[in-house]
């Protein structure tokens, strides 16, 4: 992985959020880590999972297609998922390389860093566990499921969500990490199944209270269902600083422009609507509000984070 000079920007996340963050920022003269989730048990990565007992290769693929410099062949067959095939289908070519080189090397970690050699990545990528680990849920009724993706079809408000088993150890260069970065930068995804499942080893709850980086969350654009119905921007604040046992985000970046009524209409239809900014109450959790046009419209009329908005807005503030 290329060590690039500059100033040390982190960002933690996973899903499809992180990824266009990191498109973004590697572009820059940064020295860019991306902490990423690996608690996912759905597809492909589910069943490399239970077939051989490793972390979820999913989002750690994504990101390193996200921060490689290789040629876009080359991208297009690691991304590349096969549609036919007996025990092969389903599966993305990406997911068996690294499965497959986590079996060479005895050691997850050890295989993301020998591939990120390979596809030329920009940056540091760290799981946020070397190990096989699960995510369960805890609901307001005070009823729990286990697996990331069985958490939104339960449907109800989540309390919580916490590991089984319930004590992981984060890699030591991820807390590293934090602990020296300048800006640590919160991506967009599933607030309770991508994000928050980085934050709650105690290791990185520690590194984020005392980090003297500034540390910013990029707010989603619309609500979840299963995770956030109805949920404010205030609302997913206070979610991320009650898995972290205090205050450590300081600046919110949110979407400033007019969503159009069609747009709207369409996200309704999956149950999902507009994050409202609630700037007072915001304000009120000592959280500076930064808005700004950081989404575009997609040709599938969905309206998705701008990744080189985002980053020339990150950037801009280092």
């Amino acid at each position: 992985m290329t060590n690039v000079h500059g100033p040390k920007v982190v960002v933690i996340g996973g899903g499809t959020g992180l990824p266009v963050l990191l498109r973004g920022l590697r572009k820059f003269p940064i020295n860019l880590s991306a902490i990423v989730t690996v608690s996912d048990d759905g597809g492909s990565t589910g069943r490399l999972r239970e077939d051989l007992s490793i972390p979820a290769p999913g989002d750690i693929r994504k990101v390193i297609a996200s921060m490689s410099d290789v040629e876009p062949t080359l991208l297009e067959l690691f991304q590349h998922r096969f549609e036919n095939g007996n025990g092969i289908s389903g599966h993305s070519l990406g997911n068996l390389i690294l499965a497959g080189m986590t079996s060479i090397t005895g050691d997850f970690y050890k295989g993301i860093k020998e591939i990120s050699r390979v596809f030329n990545v920009k940056g540091r990528i760290y799981p946020i566990a070397n190990e096989n680990m699960y995510l369960k849920a805890e609901f307001e009724d005070g009823s729990v499921v286990r697996g990331e993706s069985n958490i939104p079809k339960v449907g109800k408000k989540i309390k919580r969500v916490f590991y089984d088993p319930p004590k992981i150890e984060p890699l030591p260069e991820a807390v590293q990490a934090i602990q020296r970065a300048e800006m640590v930068v919160v991506a967009p995804g599933s607030l309770y199944t991508s994000i928050i499942p980085n934050l709650i080893a105690p290791e990185i709850k520690q590194a984020l209270r005392e980090a003297d980086a500034k540390k910013y969350y990029i707010c989603n654009i619309m609500t979840q269902h299963g995770e956030t119905n109805g949920y404010k921007a205030s609302d997913h604040i206070e979610a991320l600083h009650q898995h972290v046992g205090e205050r450590f985000i300081d600046n919110i970046v949110i979407h400033g422009e007019m969503i159009e009524s069609t747009i709207k209409e369409g996200y309704a239809k999956e149950m999902a609507e507009p994050v409202l900014c609630d700037e007072e109450r915001l304000e009120g959790l000592g959280v500076h509000v930064l808005k700004d046009d950081i989404a575009s419209l997609h040709t599938d009329g969905t309206l998705k984070h701008d990744e080189q908005k985002i980053a020339k807005l990150l950037y801009n503030l280092l």
